[in-house]
C-alpha cells in the first residue's frame, strides 16, 4: 500500500514538474512572441514618434469670414475635433455599446478576452476601444487568415497598451471618433454630423448620437441612405445599452425609440455644396502656393491630407444670398429663353451659318471628356465621331433637377449650349475682401468659371472709365453739358482705319445734356465725343490703373464697351470709385494655418492711388444717376405683372443711395449690371457659353433685364439679413469738394443703355419670378 502511495506521489510530482515546465516554456514562448512582435519581427510596429503623431490624413478646411466651413479639400474627408467639443451623449453611448469597462482597463479587457477565447471567437471579438483605435490607426482591416489574424491581434494588444500609456482615456475616445468611417464621404464624427445632419457634433441630439454609435459596428450595413429602418433598429439597441449602463433612463429611451431618423444629408464633395466655383479657384491657387511655400523639412504641403485651415474672405451669408439670387432669376430667365428657341430651327444659335454651327459643335466634341477618353484608347477620329451619334443612358442637368434619359452625346452638346450662364462677384471696396463668388449656375455640370476665368464683352459698363478719364484729363464735372448730336471720327484720327460714326440705340439725339444725364441714358455719341477729346490712350491707361488685366485696343470704339473683361476685374475697377480713388487688388484669403494653428501665410494687401477723392466721388454721383433716372431706376420701383413664369414686377423698392451701371453687348450676347453701396460692390454677368447663342431681342437680352434682377434680389436678401451690415448710407463726400456734382435738371425720357429700348417700352416689360 505504501509502495502504491509512493508511486502515486511520484506520478503527481512528475506531472507537476511536467505542467510547470510546459507552463514556463509556454509563457516563455508567449513572452518571446510578444517581444518579437513589438520589435517588428512580424511586421512593422509604430515607433514612439508614430504614437506621438499618428498618421492622420486630415482634410483641409475652407472657412468663411464668419467662421463657417464652406468646403474641404481631402483624400479622406476628416476634420479632427477635441474631446471637449463632443456631446456627452455620444461618449456615453460609445462606451456603453463598444466597451463597458473602458475606464477600468489599460487597453486590454482581460474578462472579455478570456470569454472570447473560451468561445473560440464565435460570439465576436473582444476588442476594446483602444484596440479598435490601434487597428484604425496603424494596420487597417488586416487579414482574415487565422494565423495572421492571431499575429494581428497580438499587435493590436501591444499598440493598445502603448496608446494607453501615451494618451488619456478622453484623448483615446476623441481619436477614435475622429478616425471612424461613417461612409458617404464622412470620415470622423465632425464630418459625419455635418454630412448627415448639417450640424456640429456638439449640437447632436441623443438619438442622433446613438445612430452614429450604432453605425460603428458595420458602417456599410448600417448606412442611413440605404437601410434607414435597419439603422433605426440598431440605434434603438444603442439606446438600450445606455439604459443598461445607467447613461439613460428607461422613460427617455422609450420616447427616443419612437422618433424617426430625419436626415439633412449634405454631401461634402468637391462638386457640391456652397461656393463650388470659388473653392475650385482656391484649389488651383493652393496648389501653386504649396509648391512655393515649403515645410520646415523642405517637403511640399499636401492640401488634401495636411489638415490646413484656409480662412477666406467669403461671407457665408452673402454667398448664400448670391447663390439663391442666381438660382431664382436664372431658372425663370432660362424658361423665357427656351420659349423663344422653340421657333428657331438652329436653336440656340442666332444668325450664323450651318458651317459656323458645325464649327461650334465640332469644337465642343473635341473638348469633351468622351473625346479624351476614346483618344487615350487609341480610337480614330472617325470612330469617336460615330460614337457621338449613338444613344446612351445619361443624367442631364435641368432646373427641375437631374433627369435620367437616353440621348446621343451629340444631342447633349446642343442641349447644354441652350443654357444661360451667370457670373457674380461681391467685394468690400475698402479692404479688397471678396465676399461672394458665383462662377456659374451649377458646378457639377458647368465647370467653366465666369468670374475669374471668362472675359466677356462689357458693353456700357465700360463707359464710366471714359467719363472718369474726361473728368481727370479735361477738368469736367457731372454737371457740365455736352451736345448729343451726330458725330464722326474720320479716318486717320486716333489710328482709325475708316470713318467711325456711332449711333444712339434709339436713333434719337437730345441736344444739350449734362454728363450725369448722358451716362444715365448711356448716350453713345457723348461717350464717343469724350474719348475723342481725351484720346483712347488715356482711357486705356486709366483702365490699366483700375486693375483691368485684359488687353485693351487703343481705338475710339472702346468707348462703347467692345472690350472683353472678367467680372473680377470689373468689380475691382468699380470698387476704386467707391474707395475714394484707391485701387485694392481683390483678396480672397485672410490667412492659412497648419493643423496645429500655426499661421503659415497672411497676405499683404496690394493697393495704389488711381484718382483723387473728388474725381472718384464725381464718378459715384454719375453712377447714382443711372439708378435715379436711367436703366437702374427699376431698382426703386414696384412694377406689376401676372402669369406663371412671367415677369412679376420689380419687388426691390430701394430708397438708399445706389451707384451702378448696366451694360449690353452687341446682339445681346452679354448682359451686365454692376451695383455699388458704400461697403459692397457686386458685378453680375449673364449670357450663354457661345456668343452666337442669345436672345433675339432686347427685351430679355439687355443687362437691365438679364443681370440687374440678380443684384436686386441678392441685395434685398442682404438687407433683410440681421447678421449682415450691408450699408444703406450715402457714399462718403470728400471735405471741400472741388467738383460740382449736384445737378438740377428737368427729367426727360430715359433709355436702358447703349443698345436698349426707350424707357416707355421697358416699363411694359414685366420682371418674372422675383
Amino acid at each position: 500500500m505504501a509502495q502504491k502511495n509512493n508511486t502515486t506521489i511520484k506520478d503527481i510530482s512528475y506531472y507537476k514538474k511536467k505542467f510547470w515546465k510546459l507552463f514556463l516554456y509556454g509563457f516563455g514562448v508567449m513572452i518571446l512572441f510578444f517581444t518579437l512582435a513589438s520589435w517588428g519581427f512580424f511586421g512593422s510596429m509604430p515607433s514612439f514618434e508614430d504614437l506621438e503623431n499618428p498618421e492622420s490624413n486630415l482634410a483641409t478646411e475652407v472657412i468663411s469670414s464668419d467662421g463657417v466651413t464652406i468646403g474641404k479639400f481631402y483624400n479622406e474627408n476628416r476634420t479632427p475635433i477635441k474631446f471637449e467639443d463632443l456631446p456627452p451623449s455620444i461618449v456615453k453611448a460609445l462606451v456603453a455599446t463598444e466597451d463597458e469597462r473602458f475606464y477600468e482597463h489599460s487597453g486590454i479587457d482581460a474578462r472579455r478576452t478570456l470569454g472570447a477565447a473560451l468561445k473560440l471567437g464565435s460570439d465576436g471579438g473582444a476588442s476594446t476601444l483602444t484596440q479598435q483605435l490601434a487597428k484604425l490607426l496603424f494596420h487597417g482591416e488586416g487579414s482574415s487568415f487565422k494565423p495572421f489574424r492571431i499575429i494581428q491581434k497580438v499587435k493590436e494588444w501591444i499598440i493598445a497598451i502603448k496608446l494607453e500609456r501615451q494618451y488619456t482615456k478622453n484623448e483615446i475616445i476623441s481619436m477614435y471618433l475622429n478616425k471612424a468611417d461613417f461612409v458617404n464621404t464622412a470620415v470622423g464624427i465632425r464630418s459625419a454630423a455635418k454630412v448627415y445632419f448639417g450640424k456640429e457634433p456638439r449640437d447632436l441630439t441623443i438619438d442622433e448620437a446613438a445612430m452614429f454609435v450604432g453605425m460603428l459596428k458595420n458602417p456599410s450595413l448600417y448606412n442611413p441612405l440605404r437601410r434607414l429602418e435597419k439603422v433605426r433598429l440598431r440605434r434603438n439597441t444603442v439606446l438600450g445599452q445606455m439604459v443598461r449602463n445607467g447613461a439613460l433612463s428607461e422613460q427617455a429611451k422609450d420616447t427616443l425609440e419612437q422618433k424617426p431618423i430625419i436626415l439633412n444629408f449634405r454631401p461634402e464633395s468637391h462638386k457640391e455644396g456652397t461656393a463650388t466655383y470659388f473653392r475650385e479657384y482656391l484649389r488651383e491657387y493652393m496648389k501653386n502656393w504649396a509648391k512655393e511655400n515649403k515645410k520646415s523639412d523642405g517637403s511640399d504641403y499636401d492640401i488634401y491630407s495636411d489638415g490646413l485651415k484656409i480662412y477666406t474672405t467669403i461671407d457665408s451669408k452673402i454667398q448664400e444670398h448670391a447663390e439663391e439670387a442666381v438660382q431664382a432669376h436664372m431658372k425663370n430667365l432660362q424658361q423665357e429663353f427656351f420659349n423663344e428657341q422653340k421657333t428657331n430651327k438652329n436653336a440656340p444659335f442666332v444668325n450664323i451659318t450651318d458651317a459656323e454651327t458645325k464649327t461650334i459643335i465640332d469644337k465642343a466634341m473635341k473638348n469633351s471628356e468622351r473625346w479624351r477618353v476614346l483618344k487615350d484608347l487609341e480610337k480614330s477620329d472617325e470612330e469617336i465621331i460615330a460614337s457621338f451619334g449613338v444613344k446612351t443612358k445619361m443624367k442631364i442637368f435641368s432646373w427641375k433637377g437631374e433627369i435620367d434619359t437616353l440621348m446621343t452625346p451629340l444631342d447633349s452638346i446642343r442641349y447644354y449650349k441652350h443654357f444661360l450662364q451667370a457670373g457674380l462677384m461681391s467685394m468690400e471696396p475698402q479692404t479688397g475682401h471678396i465676399k461672394a463668388w458665383v462662377g456659374g449656375i451649377d458646378y457639377k455640370y458647368f465647370q467653366y468659371d465666369h468670374v475669374g476665368q471668362g472675359a466677356r464683352q462689357v458693353g456700357s459698363t465700360f463707359k464710366p472709365f471714359v467719363y472718369a478719364t474726361a473728368i481727370e484729363q479735361l477738368g469736367m464735372s457731372p454737371c457740365d453739358t455736352i451736345i448729343d448730336s451726330p458725330f464722326m471720327i474720320h479716318k486717320g484720327k486716333h489710328n482709325v482705319t475708316e470713318d467711325w460714326e456711332p449711333k444712339n440705340s434709339d436713333r434719337q439725339y437730345r441736344g444739350m445734356v449734362t454728363l450725369k444725364r448722358a451716362l444715365a441714358l448711356s448716350i453713345n455719341t457723348v461717350s464717343a465725343k469724350l474719348i475723342d477729346k481725351t484720346g483712347p490712350e488715356a482711357v486705356v491707361t486709366m483702365t490699366e490703373k483700375l486693375g483691368v488685366n485684359s488687353e485693351i485696343p487703343i481705338q475710339p470704339s472702346i468707348a462703347l464697351g467692345a472690350v472683353d473683361i472678367t467680372v473680377e476685374d470689373m468689380v475691382a475697377a468699380y470698387s476704386t470709385f467707391a474707395n475714394q480713388g484707391v485701387y485694392i487688388k481683390p483678396q480672397f484669403i485672410s490667412r492659412i494655418e497648419d493643423k496645429n494653428g500655426v499661421v503659415l501665410y497672411e497676405p499683404v494687401p496690394e493697393s495704389h492711388d488711381v484718382l483723387n477723392k473728388d474725381i472718384a466721388y464725381a464718378v459715384i454721383k454719375l453712377l447714382e444717376g443711372v439708378t435715379e433716372s436711367g436703366s437702374g431706376v427699376r431698382l426703386r420701383t414696384q412694377g406689376g405683372g401676372s402669369g406663371d413664369n412671367r415677369w412679376t414686377g420689380y419687388p426691390y423698392m430701394f430708397t438708399n443711395p445706389i451707384a451702378g451701371k448696366t451694360g449690353t453687348s452687341q446682339n445681346q450676347s452679354d448682359g451686365w449690371f454692376i451695383g455699388m453701396v458704400p461697403n459692397l460692390v457686386t458685378g453680375v454677368w449673364v449670357g450663354c457659353e457661345d456668343r452666337s447663342a442669345r436672345f433675339k431681342g432686347i427685351t430679355y437680352g439687355q443687362g437691365a433685364t438679364a443681370a440687374l434682377p440678380i443684384w436686386g434680389y441678392m441685395m434685398k436678401k442682404c438687407y433683410e439679413d440681421p447678421d449682415l451690415q450691408v450699408s444703406k448710407d450715402p457714399f462718403q463726400r470728400p471735405d471741400n469738394l472741388s467738383i460740382k456734382v449736384d445737378c438740377y435738371e428737368r427729367k426727360r425720357d430715359t433709355i436702358a443703355d447703349s443698345t436698349a429700348v426707350p424707357i416707355e417700352e421697358e416699363q411694359n416689360t414685366e420682371e418674372f419670378g422675383l
